[in-house]
């Protein structure tokens, strides 16, 4: 697993980066505007939050403008979330099927959410045979 990959976001910093991939680029201002909290932070909050989070590897300094630095994403909503959701599983021991279960008892997960993981995971051993096949010609 690579650095990018194993960062772990607390759910305030996931917000921030939510606004940073939203936005795209950002200063801490407008990370600030852009995360929806009940109770107002403090820009000083904000500013704490965005650099712990440069400091995890999750965003970098892109340039400063005037006095205000714009910053960048560096891992992918994608990372993040896979990152959680391994977190996640890891409570179940790894399994997904007490996650499943739950998802189908409170209707949560429907036959077309079962269609569309299906067809996921046969474009995944599609993609995995090729490269199989890939792998046996090239010796």
């Amino acid at each position: 697993m690579t650095q990018r990959n194993n960062i772990k976001l607390s759910p305030l910093e996931l917000k921030a980066m939510e606004a940073l991939w939203k936005l795209g680029r950002a200063s801490i201002r407008e990370i600030l505007e852009q995360i929806p909290v009940r109770k107002t932070l403090a820009y000083t909050t904000v500013q704490t939050l965005v650099f712990r989070l440069e400091a995890k590897g999750a965003l970098r300094k892109q340039r400063k403008i005037g006095n205000a630095y714009v910053f960048v994403p560096v891992i992918t909503r994608t990372q993040a979330y896979r990152r959680l959701v391994n977190d996640f599983l890891e409570l179940f021991g790894g399994s997904p099927r007490p996650v499943m279960s739950h998802l189908a008892d409170t209707g949560k997960l429907t036959l077309e959410d079962l269609r569309e993981l299906e067809r996921m995971l046969k474009e995944r051993q599609t993609r995995q045979e090729s490269a199989n096949t890939g792998d046996a010609k090239s010796e």
